[in-house]
């Protein structure tokens, strides 16, 4: 345990020297096998390491879903999602931030990603917010909150990755992550709403929209729920298996895409990535090649993708991979390291010897994250604390698919906590006429909702597990 905790330490001090996170956890974790079985093994280790992460065919599926999210963030989507929801709710006092909120949730079942969530919404919502006299903080709050949204629901690479290094089936955690999703959306609403309720200037409300131009928005929903009920009449009948219902929805629900613009775009592709998914129709890196292929479809029927785009596109598709890999190699060293000590046996050791009840543990552990979160980034957090907490956790026996959805809740909040809220800093890049000190006073309100839904799903375990469970 000594050495683990020493290893930590100097870790942590390498990070607050600048040093790179990914190099600080490599370099940590290389001298620290070295010390306890020499130069050799160590690099052998490293070596593996590099090659297994580099070579393995399930991690695949991140720079896949990684191109879907750029391709849908150049397709013009959260545009049509946030005109959607502004159509319906931009009237009500604090309706635009509520938008905003909703915009981000479905941007981000699409996206996968929470900063370019955040970053999308930031250039799409906060212009309206301005021109109708919204609070500087409500409006860059509710754009960092609402951003965190795209960890949790799927697709998400958060997820990929605690399932790739937990064993825990992708998809099952993808289905997880629906309901919580929902919850959070429906948890930022209300913390917009105590907000315009204390301050109602902080949120006036928008101008009101006729329901002919409301229903607009919607255009394509009706033929979409018509066919999905006559495929799930097909199948009750035993007409067509549910296999190539699903693949015969898939393809229909892309085609209405193409016929209609704004919603209808979200819930074909997202349809098309769970849908294939949660009926077993592919697998989950099988469904980020389709999505990125959609993806690709449908930025080129809007006539958003030229060649010059394409290539930004691959580029920032391809720095964005690297960075992740080269922090993901650098903490599988380092926690490599950490099996080597006694680490994970002394914390079963010690929950035992002290008859510590399981939910203390959770708790504990949810604490961690959150001072964790402080301070470091949410990705290299994840990579250095999941090989640790996961043996414990499921010696206490308690489901993975649960923990890993608490482990991204708890990864949304420090997002948003100071100092280290990488959601607030790329607002903070793309609106540099909002102070650093007006965005965190933004998001408090946000956060403290976020403790009630961290709550909530720690103590409710049927919200993430009840959708799993009906898996195809």
């Amino acid at each position: 345990m000594t050495q683990a905790l020493i290893a930590f330490a100097v870790m942590l001090a390498l990070t607050f020297m600048r040093m790179p996170i990914a190099f600080a956890m490599g370099v940590v974790g290389l001298a620290g096998t070295a010390l306890m079985k020499g130069w050799s093994p160590a690099l052998a280790m490293a070596t593996e390491v590099t090659y297994e992460t580099g070579f393995n065919y399930l991690f695949s599926v991140v720079p896949l879903f990684i191109l879907m999210g750029t391709f849908v963030s150049r397709a013009g989507m959260a545009e049509e999602l946030y005109a959607a929801c502004y159509a319906f709710i931009g009237h009500r006092r604090g309706g635009l931030a509520m938008a905003t909120i909703g915009a981000c949730g479905g941007f981000g079942a699409i996206c996968g990603s929470s900063l370019a969530t955040a970053a999308t919404m930031s250039q799409v919502a906060m212009p309206s917010m301005r021109r109708f006299g919204y609070s500087p903080a409500l409006g860059a709050g509710s754009i960092a909150a609402g951003g965190t949204l795209g960890i949790l629901i799927p697709p998400s690479t958060v997820m990929v990755i605690y399932g790739i290094l937990t064993n825990t089936s992708i998809g099952k955690l993808f289905a997880a992550g629906v309901l919580p999703g929902l919850v959070g959306i429906a948890f930022y609403m209300g913390a917009v709403q105590w907000t315009t309720w204390r301050d109602p200037k902080a949120g006036p409300p928008g101008e009101r929209v006729p329901w002919k131009e409301r229903l607009a928005t919607l255009r394509g929903i009706g033929p979409f729920l018509g066919m999905a009920a006559l495929l799930a009449l097909l199948v009750r009948l035993d007409v067509l298996l549910a296999n190539d219902a699903m693949v015969l929805g898939a393809l229909g629900t892309i085609a209405l895409a193409f016929i209609y613009r704004g919603v209808i775009s979200v819930v074909a592709l997202f349809t098309l990535v769970m849908g294939g998914i949660y009926g077993g129709v592919f697998t989950p890196t099988e469904a980020a090649g389709v999505g990125a292929a959609g993806a690709f479809a449908f930025a080129l029927a809007r006539r958003k993708l030229t060649w010059k785009v394409l290539y930004n596109v691959l580029m920032e598709s391809g720095r964005t991979t690297s960075m992740l890999f080269v922090i993901l190699i650098g903490a599988m060293i380092f926690a490599n390291y950490i099996n080597y000590t006694t680490m994970p046996d002394d914390l079963r050791t010690f929950v035992h010897q002290f008859e510590i009840r399981p939910i203390v543990v959770i708790a504990a552990i949810c604490m961690i994250y959150i001072a964790l979160g402080c301070v470091l980034e949410s990705i290299s957090m994840i990579l250095l604390t999941v090989p640790v907490f996961y043996p414990l956790v499921q010696h206490l026996g308690y489901d993975l698919v649960w923990f890993g959805i608490i482990v991204v809740v708890v990864t949304e909040i420090s997002l948003i906590t100071p100092p280290v809220g990488m959601n607030v800093f790329v607002l903070r890049t793309l609106l540099p006429d909002v102070p650093t000190r007006t965005v965190f006073r933004g998001v408090l309100p946000f956060i403290v909702a976020d403790f009630f839904r961290l709550a909530l799903l720690v103590g409710v375990p049927a919200i993430s597990l009840v959708l799993p469970k009906y898996m195809g």
